[in-house]
């Protein structure tokens, strides 16, 4: 028979041997709660009241974080551009759900959540991207939230890791000449003469197609990069609209793309129909598909540092090397904001906040000739 527990509710047990706690809503519902024991009845039922008497929504325990967020995955589908929605959702399969999926959403911890950070970065994640899943999480939780599926954003509640800081190196003038000079010799030399006189990213390098190039004009238009996709690599759409821009091409690398062109055709000759014409890739592998990344950084820019005797580096210094170099020569940053594709002045001259005392020299030398000028006038 079902008792009363002063006030609170009423707690019964139910002919399969379960206990259940029934509480009225303030909207004039009603919400049960099942247990094993009567005690542990009787804690959901006191817990409930205490929520209720905050404020806060009384939620759903059944539904697991797995299960929400593959809801929500579909949810958010038309809100993202493809490449995000791709990204988000092996984010959530690979690292969330394996880890702390089986937990019922309601009952998600801060605690739970700042314990799969550290064991994600323990066990070899970057701390980049750790803190991307963290903004999955915020705002799959923000949404849930604003259902009433929880009570906290409990993600408000944890410390992220630090973005891993990476020394910046680049190379002077004298050591770009030197570089190239080996990179000629390699089949993807000019792909290395477009990095460090474009300062495109690795993955824009690798999206270009033939049509994304004029040659007797001079110019290149960045609209795709080179993205992974779970197991492999597909072409997407640059993010941004500022991802997506025209660059003037120099003289030399100009040459540089037309000898590669004609290297190229002699291959797809040579392969015939096993030469795949699905893209027509400015820079694919030996087939004709998209190249892998990796290979190009790890592999044939190693080979090129060592064999011009020049310090390792990030392939992604190429694309400081390339933006140092004009800023130091005195092109607007304007300029060279648009070239490198930043969503704003202000990002390149913090990123390259090392060649604003240059530029103060340029500033101040071109003043003493302004007053020569006016010294030759008189």
């Amino acid at each position: 028979m079902p008792r009363r527990r002063n006030n609170e509710g009423l707690i019964r047990k139910r002919p399969d041997g379960r206990w259940e706690a029934r509480i009225s809503l303030p909207d004039g519902g009603s919400k049960s709660f099942y247990a094993k024991t009567e005690k542990e009845a009787l804690q959901k039922l006191r817990q409930a009241q205490r929520d209720i008497d905050a404020g806060l929504p009384i939620v759903e325990e059944k539904q697991t974080i797995a299960q929400y967020l593959t809801s929500w995955l579909d949810t958010v589908q038309l809100q993202l551009k493809p490449a995000s929605h791709r990204r988000y959702s092996d984010m959530v399969f690979l690292h969330i759900v394996p880890n702390i999926g089986t937990v019922p959403l309601a009952k998600l911890t801060p605690q739970r959540v700042q314990q799969l950070y550290t064991t994600l970065v323990k066990s070899g994640l970057f701390p980049t991207s750790v803190q991307l899943l963290h903004v999955i999480l915020h705002r799959a939780l923000r949404d849930a939230l604003r259902l009433g599926l929880v009570q906290r954003n409990v993600t408000e509640m944890v410390h992220v890791p630090r973005r891993e800081h990476h020394e910046m190196q680049t190379l002077s003038e004298v050591q770009v000449r030197q570089f190239l000079a080996v990179a000629q010799g390699e089949r993807f030399g000019a792909l290395f003469v477009l990095a460090v006189s474009t300062g495109l990213r690795r993955g824009e390098l690798l999206g270009l197609l033939w049509e994304d190039i004029n040659l007797d004009r001079a110019f290149l238009v960045v609209r795709r990069s080179v993205q992974r996709e779970s197991n492999r690599f597909v072409l997407a759409d640059t993010k941004t609209t500022r991802s997506r821009r025209r660059i003037a091409l120099s003289r030399g690398a100009v040459d540089a793309l037309r000898a590669h062109r004609e290297c190229q055709k002699v291959e797809k000759q040579q392969l015939g129909e096993a030469w795949d014409n699905s893209y027509d890739l400015v820079f694919p592998n030996g087939l004709g598909k998209i190249m892998k990344p990796s290979y190009i950084s790890d592999e044939i820019f190693s080979r090129i540092l060592d064999k011009a005797k020049l310090p390792h580096m990030r392939f992604h210094d190429l694309r400081h090397t390339a933006a140092t170099l004009l800023l130091v020569r005195g092109i607007n940053p304007k300029v060279v904001s648009e070239r490198l594709g930043h969503s704003q002045i202000s990002v390149t001259l913090d990123v390259y906040s090392h060649v604003t005392p240059h530029m103060q020299e340029l500033a101040a030398q071109a003043m003493d000739e302004v007053f020569k000028e006016e010294e030759k006038e008189e």
